[in-house]
């Protein structure tokens, strides 16, 4: 089974490539941004209390993250593997996700991060924010806010499985189709 992270910033590129690489691969994809959004659409509770944080450009507490993620999996008992996008977010969080799959027999197989510097992140999320509507992706000020919780919070995360030999960084600057070249050579060599 090929067990994916994708991980990198706000903007970096993470659901452009990772809807490419499910095609390629045949995984299924496990987004919690994705995931996190359907819930505030549908005004669940867990909805509502994630976003209290998201407003803010705060990261939703793990329990609530890692319990949708584990009912994901459990709901996809005969896929070919996944692809983790936006999770884990926190050590703590990749410490459970190992866990979860290390008693499952099917640990992650990559770790890939997207590296775009700060700048190029602001100006992608601008200008998605204006083509997709997201409040979250229109204010420089929460834009900022989220690449610092990034950087403070989640980039750790990149420690962990550098130490478990799964790390692979990845240029995030170039067409979409280079930074996919990029991708693929990185999961096919595992």
């Amino acid at each position: 089974m090929l067990n994916i992270v994708l991980f990198g910033p706000p903007g970096a590129g993470k659901g452009t490539q990772a809807e490419k690489l499910i095609e390629k691969y045949n995984l299924v994809h496990l987004s919690t941004g994705d995931i996190l959004r359907a819930e505030l659409k549908a005004e669940t509770e867990l909805g509502k209390e994630a976003k209290k944080f998201m407003e803010k450009g705060e990261l939703v507490p793990d329990s609530v993250v890692i319990g949708m993620i584990v009912a994901k999996i459990d709901a996809n008992p005969n896929a070919k593997g996944f692809i983790f996008d936006g999770f884990p977010r926190t050590t703590a969080q990749a410490e459970a996700l190992d866990e979860v799959l290390n008693k499952k027999g099917t640990p992650i197989s990559i770790m890939l991060a997207l590296f775009v510097d700060d700048d190029e992140l602001i100006k992608r999320l601008l200008l998605r924010g204006k083509d997709s509507g997201r409040a979250d992706d229109q204010d420089q000020s929460i834009i900022e806010n989220r690449i610092k919780v990034y950087n403070k919070d989640t980039a750790p995360v990149i420690d962990f499985y550098d130490d478990k030999n799964k790390y692979k960084a990845i240029d995030g600057v170039g067409s979409i189709d280079e930074i996919f070249f990029r991708l693929c050579e990185a999961i096919d060599s595992v």
